[in-house]
């Protein structure tokens, strides 16, 4: 049993030495701090979400609106965060969610992380938009004694292509397939398009594509000598918006690798899922990121896990602390994902300040745990919280 809380001890040690942390404590500090090393576009890109934002607040403002209430006298001196997803254990709940075009952050940002990952057992969802090859991506994540990959799969027009890449993720060893339904388009970003930037369009995050045989193969020149070339079939093949979930049960006869569907904020879609033989959901609204003014994905979370499909239900939106991490897991969460603040981590430290960030969640997930009187992620129910004051009626 792992005791991620060390951390804090740590931490007052080397006080007593009149040594403070490198980097903030908390994910709002984290940001500050990131913003002023970041370029204003990398920065535009990775805090920016849709529209007028509405949804990334909202996000928020659901995890504010349950209270986590304290039992005491239980006898939790130990907590154990292990679960177990698809069949394989977990040192804690917590994954890195998958982000495209790191390499705009800091170069090398997948190795990194992959290091990361490996060296602390939290599982790395690895980008289709990558900056590195899964391939490399994956030789990192092996070095690792507790390394484990999933990867991420943005379903491009191109059929051959898709079976490629899925292709190639298992066979460098990747454990699952994650595919992203609500990202078939790009949503109205004002804060990108103030800058005039996407940076797939100036050939960030295209590693896994200008890697692939199938997709040079469709090239008339190696993207070394056209690259403009290349980035124009990218925006051509890059996604396939009439996906449809027959195509999800078409993917499980084509591959041998558990898939789960990352974007589910609706049970009926949930069921969908279901029926087409996944093998788990994300409950996510992208962070904000697609539909401006759509419902938070924590009570998106409470009716998916209500439908009773019997599959993990991961969580992916919002999360910024290990109080929020608590607050998923008693709403029916399995296990969460967390994203931008990993990444202001990344531009602040490189692996160091991943490593800060990740350290930071499980040691607050531990502390919180226990200290609310659970000596288990899996003592974690509805019954462990109550709705805020301010909490409107669903």
């Amino acid at each position: 049993m792992t005791s991620f809380a060390e951390f804090q001890n740590e931490i007052y040690q080397a006080g007593v030495a009149g040594e403070v942390p490198q980097f903030p404590m908390t994910a709002e500090g984290m940001e500050a701090a990131a913003a002023a090393v970041m370029s204003p576009t990398a920065h535009a890109y990775v805090a920016g979400s849709a529209g007028l934002e509405l949804t990334a607040s909202g996000n928020r403002a659901a995890f504010e609106s349950w209270q986590i209430v304290p039992r005491h006298l239980r006898g939790v001196p130990e907590r154990d965060l292990a679960v177990e997803l698809l069949g394989s254990p977990l040192a804690s709940p917590l994954l890195l969610a998958p982000i495209g075009a790191l390499g705009i952050v800091r170069e090398g940002a997948e190795l990194l992380l992959a290091g990361v990952a490996a060296e602390l057992g939290v599982p790395l969802i690895l980008s289709t938009v990558a900056s590195t090859s899964l391939e490399e991506v994956a030789v990192e994540l092996a070095r690792g004694r507790q390394g484990v990959g999933w990867f991420q799969l943005y379903w491009p027009a191109d059929q051959e292509l898709a079976l490629s890449l899925v292709g190639r993720a298992e066979r460098a060893g990747y454990s699952a397939l994650v595919v992203t339904v609500d990202t078939w388009t790009l949503a109205w970003r004002p804060r990108d398009l103030a800058n005039g930037f996407l940076p797939f369009l100036h050939g960030r995050g295209l590693a896994n594509y200008l890697s692939d045989p199938v997709f040079r193969a469709r090239l008339p020149r190696p993207p070394e000598d056209d690259p403009a070339g290349a980035i124009t079939l990218w925006s051509q093949v890059f996604s396939r918006p009439g996906l449809r979930w027959s195509d999800l049960r078409w993917l499980k006869d084509h591959t041998s690798l558990p898939i789960l569907v990352k974007g589910i904020c609706h049970p009926d879609d949930a069921r969908a899922a279901a029926q087409a033989g996944v093998d788990g959901l994300i409950v996510s609204n992208h962070g904000g990121r697609q539909v401006d003014g759509a419902r938070p994905a924590l009570d998106c979370l409470e009716d998916v896990a209500a439908a009773g499909i019997g599959l993990p239900i991961l969580f992916d939106s919002g999360v910024r602390s290990g109080a929020d991490v608590v607050k998923a897991l008693a709403l029916g969460a399995r296990a969460v994902l967390v994203g931008r603040p990993y990444v202001y981590g990344l531009a602040l430290g490189g692996g160091a300040g991943v490593r800060h960030v990740l350290r930071c969640l499980l040691a607050e997930l531990d502390l919180t745990l226990g200290l609310s009187g659970h000596s288990s992620v899996s003592e974690l129910t509805a019954s462990s919280l109550v709705p805020s004051s301010a909490r409107k009626p669903t």
